[in-house]
């Protein structure tokens, strides 16, 4: 990798900016903030003039692979493309330039935006109740074990333990876990489903809720959720959905409707706002009415003056972000769900998995197939074949990147051996989805023929290789 870093580049006395002329009295330094605040020397800034930097961020750019650059199936994290008009509306000013510290009356476009926001995540969920806080789809699970834990201590007893199955998203255990909840997992059966009699055998009083993923991380719908719904209903226990998957249900089914209680939305996943360095992300919580008095505070309400910040919830868990929330991520979801309509969102699901399937049924006489039945809007194949032969999934994974095509999830879900989860979004096309075929075959046959050039993949990347374990160990990213 030959890109140089800005520090290396600078030239003293070059500039790739213009200030505007200053329109209000001059003051010195020291009278606006505190002498122990006030620098002794200039920082170390780079200086570069403007096609200095940006060329150097272009270079960048093309550097890392993202999903503007080509075919990202990366399994359970929806990453579909990202419309531009999204950024371009959330960057207006009346988005960008206010503050969440002016007074109501100035925020009314915000509060409104925010509050029909919150009515169409309720219309597609089938719920009654929503906070729009939580900052990532982790957070939104932590915020509903707490909503959990709040409903069941209202009723005398906080109970002790939450059920997962054994396919659930890491963060699900690691939620409950830091709640102060003693996890119980449930195994899959044959068909890739929760384990029913299993479930049976561990529910008492003493079980909090049930964190469950349809359609789950194998990409199959949980076809017997409403016996699972009865079932916890019955012992008292809530009923969660980690709406991780939500990109398959979207005019479908709506998970209220089929027995679910609390539901985390990933706006960064499902309403096509951008990922991690993209982001930041956001994950607000719908849930039923009869938990409304424990949602986060404020909420965002209408009435006949107006949209208010409502912080009289009796039984509120509290704040879980400093403000509102993730407001420009917000805005992007908003523009999304307007420019689909009802109509539209019923065929990005419809469509992502048409493209799922697709996939699958192409790619399964080359990979193991461990559950046969048509998938949603993503699948998990097996590299077990190939791992007789001496070349490892990641392996394959690392070999991908040679084509010019991101790697899917690899070994996850932890219950598939030498998983590769793929989930090709809406948002590709039937060209591009042959291109990965047609690549994945071919290194199935390399696999065959010339283990060894996949078995040293990548080759044409801007690095070979990495030492993975000794990074995560080692980490040095000091600049010296």
């Amino acid at each position: 990798m030959s890109e140089p870093l800005l520090f290396e580049m600078s030239s003293k006395g070059r500039k790739g900016y213009t200030l505007p002329m200053i329109d209000v009295p001059e003051k010195p330094l020291d009278e606006l903030l505190p002498k122990n605040s006030i620098r002794k020397t200039s920082p170390d800034l780079p200086e570069l003039s403007e096609p200095e930097i940006i060329r150097h961020f272009t270079n960048l750019s093309v550097l890392n692979h993202h999903v503007d650059r080509g075919f990202y199936p990366l399994g359970s994290c929806t990453m579909k493309y990202n419309p531009k008009i999204n950024d371009r509306l959330a960057s207006l000013d009346g988005f960008s330039q206010i503050h969440p510290l002016q007074q109501e009356k100035d925020l009314q476009g915000a509060l409104q935006l925010m509050w029909e926001l919150g009515e169409y995540l309720k219309e597609i969920g089938g719920l009654e109740g929503i906070t729009l806080q939580p900052s990532a789809g982790s957070q939104g699970e932590l915020v509903g074990i707490k909503l959990m834990r709040a409903y069941h201590e209202d009723r005398g007893n906080p109970r002790s333990k939450i059920i997962l199955p054994d396919s659930a998203h890491g963060t699900n255990p690691a939620n409950a876990a830091v709640s102060g909840y003693s996890l119980v997992q449930i195994k899959s059966n044959e068909n890739g489903l929760v384990d029913i009699e299993d479930l049976k055998r561990n529910l008492d009083d003493e079980v909090a809720g049930f964190m469950l993923t349809n359609p789950n991380t194998l990409g199959l719908f949980e076809s017997q959720i409403e016996e699972i719904a009865r079932l916890v209903h019955e012992a008292g226990a809530l009923l969660y959905m980690d709406g991780a998957n939500l990109n398959a249900l979207m005019g479908i089914v709506r998970p209220g409707d089929i027995g679910f209680d609390i539901v985390h939305f990933n706006l960064h996943k499902t309403f096509s706002t951008p990922h991690g360095g993209g982001g930041p992300g956001s994950g607000p919580v719908g849930v039923k009415s009869f938990l409304n008095d424990y949602l986060p505070m404020p909420t965002i309400e209408k009435s006949e003056d107006g949209f208010s910040l409502n912080y009289d919830i009796p039984k509120t868990i509290g704040k879980v972000h400093q403000f509102y929330g993730n407001f420009a991520v917000m805005v992007r979801a908003y523009v999304y769900i307007r420019m689909l309509g009802g109509e539209g969102l019923f065929d990005v699901s419809k469509n992502a998995i048409i493209n799922a399937n697709y996939l699958m049924r192409n790619l399964e006489e080359y990979y193991l197939l461990p559950y046969k039945q048509h998938a949603m809007h993503e699948f998990v194949l097996s590299g077990d074949w190939q791992k007789e032969k001496g070349v490892k999934t990641l392996d394959i994974a690392k070999r991908l990147l040679d084509y010019n095509l991101h790697a899917p999830t690899v070994y996850f879900p932890l219950i598939v051996h030498e998983a590769l989860m793929i989930e090709p979004t809406e948002s590709e096309s039937k060209e591009s989805l042959d291109n990965f075929i047609e690549v994945m075959v071919k290194i199935a046959k390399e696999v065959d023929e010339n283990p060894d050039v996949v078995r040293n993949a990548p080759q044409n990347t801007p690095v070979s290789r990495l030492d993975e374990a000794r990074a995560a160990r080692d980490l040095n990213v000091k600049y010296t």
